[in-house]
């Protein structure tokens, strides 16, 4: 069998690659991507893979037995279509499964939802198209709050909507191989898995920050207006507005859920004492 994995030139399209090299070499593995000259680093053959472009995924899924379907980053009206695209290409190339990188969320009633909505249209169509599929619900990627320490510290704290709603984060590393898996092995055919870690409050992830950092940030807990107009002036009207529905929605529950990652990947989530011991080991 042959896999292929859309998005091969972003973060997690490249990690998922990376660890589907792992499980069956390089000469099975084929990334798709937008531009293939930012995946050609990942030494296994690059093919045109652009959402938009359905003659061009046709005949780059031609030889390919499973696809993974890296979520697209467009706005969610355009997305759906763009999953379509990749859908109905990889049927007509003859691919027998699609494994699709979903997401967590408030399905309703935060600026968030649509996007998640969005998310959950693929999903029906995945289970409409006749070809085996599987799902993984992502959690939240924690390495960005790892990547904003330096303002966290400027700041002496972290503040946002999310009060003590616990979210269930996760890292790409963690997120690529669970989907190697996914894509590899039958046995997760049919599956619908919430992929993330054990959940944490704000409060712990500023602790597990101090711990890992050597600061001393506090977590100061804002009513969701407040931090809707502070995140949209400083990253604009939708972006702004997407971040902010993110932590109302884990203010509200809806990224705390059962996890099914060790059912995906065989073996438990990295634990968060280890990430971040790793992080401080680096940092030492």
């Amino acid at each position: 069998m042959r896999f292929a994995v859309t998005a091969a030139g972003g973060q997690l399209g490249a990690e998922i690659v990376k660890a589907a090299i792992e499980l069956v070499g390089n000469d099975r593995v084929v990334g798709l991507a937008r531009t293939p000259s930012k995946a050609q680093s990942l030494g296994v053959e690059v093919r045109a893979g652009d959402y938009d472009s359905p003659a061009d995924l046709a005949s780059s899924l031609r030889g390919i037995d499973a696809l993974l379907l890296v979520s697209g980053m467009d706005a969610p009206e355009r997305r759906i279509g763009q999953h379509r695209n990749v859908i109905e290409s990889a049927k007509q190339a003859g691919v027998r499964k699609i494994v699709y990188t979903s997401i967590q969320g408030a399905e309703e009633s935060t600026a968030f939802s649509p996007i998640v909505q969005s998310n959950r249209t693929t999903e029906k169509d995945l289970r409409a198209s006749g070809l085996e599929w599987a799902v993984g619900r992502n959690g939240i990627y924690i390495e960005p709050d790892v990547e904003y320490i330096e303002t966290y510290v400027q700041r002496g704290e972290i503040a946002n909507c999310a009060g003590d709603g616990r979210c269930g984060y996760t890292t790409r590393p963690e997120l690529a191989y669970a989907y190697a898996r996914m894509l590899t092995e039958s046995k997760h055919d049919g599956q619908v898995y919430n992929l993330h870690g054990e959940p944490i409050t704000q409060q712990r992830l500023a602790e597990y920050l101090n711990e890992a950092f050597g600061t001393n940030l506090k977590y100061r807990a804002m009513p969701v207006a407040e931090y809707r107009r502070e995140r949209v002036a400083e990253l604009g009207e939708f972006l702004g507005n997407v971040i902010a529905g993110i932590y109302e929605g884990i203010r509200n529950g809806a990224a705390d859920h059962e996890s099914h990652f060790a059912a995906a990947a065989g073996r438990a989530h990295q634990s968060w004492a280890e990430y971040f011991g790793t992080l401080k080991s680096g940092a030492g």
